[in-house]
């Protein structure tokens, strides 16, 4: 795969996946308590980070056949994307983000209840370690390890940190009052087909 398909793969599969997500919810909401600067420093680049240990797993895929990691690799897309159709199927449309929400309110309680001052370096440590453990088995995290078996490497990390930037931003500027805008059911359905999408034509290049 080319350059330019493995950077508009990572793109768009990780802004539809991210926004939402625990870890969009985990820089609102320290966003709202924090300078956003400092905030949107820490939350970025541990999803770098994530993103350069996930594309490095995906390459180490080249060290086994071809053809095998191919297969593994529709599999995955497919599997995928027939989960989030099918969980999308079952919404009412009506469903909001708020269980994401709790979630990453409750992360960031439990981190900061013994914290009484603050520096801009401890602001970007709490924002780097929140996420990146937020982020660390995540469904983003094995999509991008799939991307970067399955396309350029190269072009999979820049779009997949370009898309990680985007809902960042979005997430410390904005937030709580765009989540509350999103439509869960047409997320996850955007998902679910854009998976399904990549599955198909990672078969037909295997075909």
């Amino acid at each position: 795969m080319n350059f330019l398909s493995g950077f508009t793969s990572g793109l768009l599969l990780i802004t539809l996946s991210e926004l939402g997500d625990k870890t969009f919810f985990i820089g609102a909401i320290l966003a709202m308590r924090h300078p956003r600067r400092y905030v949107f420093i820490g939350v970025t680049l541990a999803l770098i980070a994530m993103t350069l240990l996930s594309v490095g797993i995906g390459q180490m895929a080249s060290f086994f056949p071809a053809h095998y990691v191919k297969g593994i690799a529709v599999a995955l897309f497919i599997g995928f994307g027939l989960k989030l159709l099918y969980d999308a199927n079952r919404m009412s449309g009506k469903e909001t983000l708020e269980d994401e929400a709790a979630e990453a309110m409750e992360a960031v309680e439990e981190r900061e209840k013994d914290i009484t001052t603050w520096s801009f370096r401890s602001i970007i440590i709490q924002a780097f370690s929140l996420t990146f453990i937020a982020e660390w088995g995540d469904r983003t995290q094995i999509a991008t390890i799939t991307l970067a078996s399955a396309h350029d490497a190269f072009g999979v990390l820049l779009g997949a940190i370009l898309g990680h930037s985007i809902c960042a931003a979005i997430a410390v500027v904005c937030g709580k009052l765009i989540a509350g805008r999103i439509s869960e059911r047409m997320l996850t359905a955007l998902g679910g087909a854009l998976f399904l999408l990549f599955g198909v034509l990672a078969a037909m290049e295997t075909a």
